[in-house]
């Protein structure tokens, strides 16, 4: 008989205090852990199965349909790794003697390189802004400081005046997890900050508002959808054709120190990865652009190209 502790709506919310309070996710964060474990729920009460009754053959029963209806390989490695975290918690909290996702594989996945923006296209980006327009200063402060301080788009919606140290030039940023980390900040980026304050002084800004820097023409913050629109439209103002959002601009930060010579570790530290391996995508960027170059220029290739 299942207890009160044991039924799986207990078990669900005890999934998220531990996600929010051991892990420190973001809302965000856990609201994505939760979606995808929503999925693994409805096949299971479809099967008629507990989720303490689960073996390693349900769960390949279960990706194995998901890879049925559709779900691409990156989508479905992110659906089982929110079911491997789902066990290893009902382990380590004692629901369960094992761990059933140990053996459990996902796709293979290509490898995927981020699109990233040079310095001259982050230039044709801002320059495409209209600066007549109230949110014109505003607009270019933010593709700014996603360039130059290599900021996820949540952090950037949650900036405050309290996190800034532009005497000092670097900010301070409340990354996942709720982990902190000091952030250098160029000059350019201080200059369009002040040139958006200037016209940020002038508003209206709501209650309890004060302290975002970032303001929608209501006086409230932003979110991380008006920013993507924001950069999509910018874009093709600019005429640039690449496939971009606010993201892609963390990643032209991080592709643009690695070219100039960084430390992995360095960069690592700049974006507030906790793994080495995420940032090592950005050497895969390097040697994409490293044999391009050498492609072209090459003494073998350039005669090549004359005869």
């Amino acid at each position: 008989m299942e207890t009160d502790k044991n039924s799986q709506k207990n078990i669900v919310r005890a999934y998220q205090r531990y996600l929010k309070l051991q892990r420190g996710y973001s809302s965000n964060t856990l609201d994505a852990y939760v979606r995808d474990l929503e999925k693994l729920l409805v096949y299971l009460e479809q099967e008629g199965k507990h989720v303490l009754d689960v073996q390693l053959e349900d769960l390949q029963h279960f990706a194995a349909g998901l890879h049925d209806i559709g779900v691409n390989a990156r989508s479905q490695c992110r659906v089982l790794s929110g079911v491997r975290s789902f066990y290893r918690f009902l382990h380590i909290d004692g629901y369960r003697d094992d761990d059933p996702t140990e053996l459990l594989e996902s796709p293979v996945l290509g490898e995927h390189l981020p699109e990233v923006l040079s310095a001259t296209e982050v230039d044709m980006l801002e320059a495409s802004v209209d600066v007549s327009k109230w949110e014109g200063h505003r607009n270019r402060a933010i593709i700014e400081v996603l360039f130059s301080c290599g900021l996820r788009v949540s952090e950037l919606v949650n900036l405050r005046f309290s996190d800034l140290y532009l005497k000092e030039r670097y900010i301070r940023v409340m990354g996942k997890g709720s982990k902190e980390r000091l952030v250098p900040i160029s000059q350019r980026a201080i200059q369009e900050l002040d040139n958006w304050f200037a016209s940020r002084r002038q508003m209206a800004i709501k209650p309890g508002e004060e302290d975002y820097v970032f303001l929608n023409r209501r006086g409230a913050h932003l979110t991380r959808t008006m920013i993507l629109i924001m950069i999509k439209r910018q874009a093709e103002a600019a005429g640039i054709t690449k496939t971009i959002s606010p993201h892609t601009l963390r990643h032209s930060f991080a592709t643009a120190l690695l070219e100039g010579g960084a430390d992995l570790r360095a960069i690592q530290a700049m974006l507030g990865h906790e793994h080495i391996g995420t940032t090592e995508i950005y050497t895969h960027i390097d040697m994409t652009t490293l044999r391009q170059q050498i492609l072209e220029h090459h003494p073998r290739n350039m005669k090549n190209r004359k005869e």
